[in-house]
């Protein structure tokens, strides 16, 4: 397969150039309307009692979207901003499709005790269709912002999904005009040429193309999350560049065996392409336990992002050797270094691991678990806009909601269903964990009792109520809905369901590293390793943002647990990531082996010949994870960290001290594996070329 399309890149360049080109428009032109598809809830999932009861709840009492202004900044008393709020009220309530506006100097606790804010709630008609709906959202939100005060603030329900979408949009562009520019400087000091240096941020903007697409796509069948933009593009953007860098580092070094172009990208393909095949399979495959997760968000990031991962792996074994094909014979060869002169670096190092195997052994593996002990400790929230920068509207009113009001003001309630047929004795014990609690009769002889959780709408408190109203109902017909129960759902559904994910994907990946090594211990080595690596970056991320140490220097700041969508996004995308040092490292060294047969240096001179690509692989990454992290979104700025971490420890301490000292300690064991899984790995394994030798005298080349 790969050898067909290396041919047919380098026998027509331009038609496969021109797919792609094709590919790009649509990506860009269609991919990009996924901005106005997006959703800012993640915690739903089909199938538990809270989604259950919500739907109940839709069905027999529907409602429509609600919006809070606040304003702030004044005395609220002043007879002249009364007259404008009051004018302002009236005229919200007279807009098509609102319910309700409450007058916020009669109604009780629309008032700040210290007379300097005030709220103003809009409740929009239920049943609505959505052009109504978003068009009553923006009129009664204009409205209320055109109230002359030193601060209006407007935001909630549909409106804070669209400025968090917009936000998001606001991200992305600013990440991408930061780190192409750098990424572009980095690979100049690398190739040390313009041509050689560009082809990967060409198959980069491929990968961000395919991100925009897949995600609309997508869109047409279930729910985007907005953090899949950031996601999705970041991971598109820097496996894009990982695979690019690869292969042209690949193709420098067989145009120096070579004149033929089209020879050089066909070895190019055959050796380097499927690494990079193997890699982009072995990412998509650790996104696949994301599919395990009944959530639709995690569903739909992990096919949402496996799609982008397959479009990089696609762009660099087409686009990128078609480019190779009608460009390459300009891109000047790898110089020819003396003996031992190239990644003499990393053959020290390779061997000081070696040598010092029982010592460095000892001494990493100890740091590493020490960094992964916050993970311990971990919790997760649903978050609310906190996780904001401050400079958005919705974290401004939050901001003030805080400043001015009582703790749990404008706090989703609970939501308790009780539906007909419920024992009145169980009615009252439920009643009596919240005497504040107000109720009304459903259509059907159901009740719903509203209670305001204490504290914030995922904290310990509310969660804690959650539970103690599911343990009195008993086997009664009582429902619990709300944000709080859908936090104890999905925390459920992950201790649950995350076993399976492991499994899953620890299964495919030992069987991906078998066929390419032949070797069941290296697998086995390889989870390991990047086991630690993964838990010490998570470790890091806990005690950042979730303890609050050092959270400040990022742009964020404690928030006592991690955004739910965090810790699987990290653990599914890092381990992935993982995977792609580690098989890169692996080609060279079972390369090496096959042409000496000598174990020990085949670890060193793979670490020789491939150290280099992984050091400049993984700071381009975080040159690109590190961009994301400028938007001040906390979930990204989590995300971004983690996958930071995650890479910059595994390409360094694990893949360049603990592999070669864990290959050393299994020594010529470390290849072992049963004769008949033996047999089956020589007849249908991964087998790669030879590479090319050196012609002796070959021509040094400036790059």
């Amino acid at each position: 397969m790969l050898t067909t399309l290396a041919r047919a890149a380098t026998r027509r360049p331009l038609t496969v150039i021109a797919l792609w080109v094709l590919f790009l428009l649509l990506g860009f032109g269609l991919g990009t309307g996924v901005f106005n598809r997006l959703t800012d809830n993640v915690a739903d999932v089909p199938g538990t009692e809270s989604e259950a009861a919500a739907q109940y709840l839709d069905r027999a009492d529907p409602s429509g979207e609600s919006i809070t202004g606040v304003v702030e900044g004044t005395a609220v008393s002043d007879p002249a901003l009364r007259a404008q709020v009051e004018r302002a009220v009236a005229d919200v309530r007279s807009i098509d499709g609102v319910a309700a506006v409450p007058d916020p100097y009669a109604t009780r606790g629309l008032t700040a005790e210290d007379g300097r804010a005030l709220i103003i709630p809009v409740a929009i008609e239920g049943g609505l269709d959505g052009g109504d709906e978003e068009d009553a959202v923006d009129a009664a939100a204009e409205r209320i912002r055109q109230i002359d005060a030193p601060e209006v603030h407007v935001s909630g329900g549909s409106l804070l999904g669209t400025q968090i979408a917009e936000r998001a949009q606001e991200d992305v562009r600013n990440a991408e005009l930061i780190s192409l520019p750098v990424v572009l400087a980095l690979l100049l000091v690398v190739f040390g040429g313009l041509r050689a240096a560009a082809l990967p941020l060409v198959i980069a903007v491929s990968g961000i193309a395919g991100a925009f697409l897949g995600l609309f796509l997508f869109s047409e069948v279930t729910d985007i999350s907005v953090y899949a933009i950031q996601v999705t593009t970041m991971l598109g953007l820097g496996l894009a560049v990982d695979y690019a860098l690869l292969m042209v580092v690949r193709f420098r070094e067989e145009r120096r065996g070579t004149e033929d172009v089209a020879r050089a990208v066909e070895r190019t393909v055959a050796a380097a392409g499927r690494t990079v095949l193997f890699s982009g399979l072995t990412v998509a495959v650790s996104l696949t336990g994301l599919l395990v997760f009944p959530s639709v968000f995690l569903r739909s990031m992990g096919l949402a992002v496996a799609a982008v991962v397959v479009v990089d792996m696609l762009a660099a074994l087409t686009l990128l050797p078609a480019l190779l094909a009608r460009f390459g014979g300009k891109i000047a060869p790898a110089k020819v270094r003396p003996e031992g002169e190239e990644g003499r670096v990393f053959a020290r190092l390779a061997r000081f691991s070696a040598r010092r195997r029982v010592a460095v052994v000892a001494t990493v593996v100890p740091v590493l678990l020490v960094l992964a002990l916050p993970v311990t400790g971990i919790t997760i929230n649903l978050g609310d806009a906190k996780q904001l920068p401050a400079s958005t509207e919705a974290r401004q009113l939050y901001d003030t909601m805080n400043a001015h009001f009582p703790p749990g003001t404008g706090v989703s309630p609970i939501s308790v269903v009780m539906k007909p047929g419920t024992d009145s004795a169980t009615v009252e014990r439920i009643r009596a964990l919240s005497p504040t609690a107000e109720s009304h009769a459903l259509p059907g002889g159901a009740t719903v009792l509203r209670v305001q959780p204490p504290g914030s709408v995922d904290g310990a408190e509310a969660t804690a109520l959650v539970q103690r109203i599911r343990d009195v109902r008993g086997d009664e017909p009582v429902e619990v809905a709300g944000p709080a129960a859908r936090l104890v759902d999905f925390r459920e559904m992950l201790a649950e369901r995350a076993p399976w994910a492991a499994v899953t994907v620890l299964v495919g990946i030992f069987a991906l590293l078998f066929a390419f090594t032949g070797s069941l211990l290296i697998p086995l080595r390889t989870i390991l390793t990047t086991l630690l690596s993964l838990g010490a970056a998570l470790g890091a991320v806990v005690w950042v943002f979730q303890d609050g140490h050092l959270a400040g220097l990022l742009g964020g700041e404690g928030l006592g647990a991690l955004s739910l969508t965090a810790p699987p996004l990290i653990v599914a995308i890092a381990f992935g990531l993982a995977m792609d040092y580690e098989l890169f490292i692996l080609a060279r060294m079972r390369e090496a082996r096959e042409l000496t047969g000598d174990d020990r240096e085949a670890v060193v001179t793979g670490l020789r010949r491939s150290g280099r690509v992984v050091t400049c692989a993984a700071l381009l990454l975080a040159v690109v994870f590190g961009a994301f992290m400028t938007g001040g979104f906390a979930p990204i700025l989590q995300i971004g960290l983690g996958l930071t971490l995650a890479v910059l420890i595994d390409a360094t301490i694990v893949r360049m001290l603990l592999v070669p000292a864990t290959m050393a300690l299994l020594g010529r064991r470390a290849w072992w594996a049963p004769k008949p899984l033996r047999r089956a790995h020589d007849r249908f394994g991964l087998h790669e070329e030879a590479p090319a030798p050196v012609p002796t005298g070959a021509r040094s080349s400036s790059r």
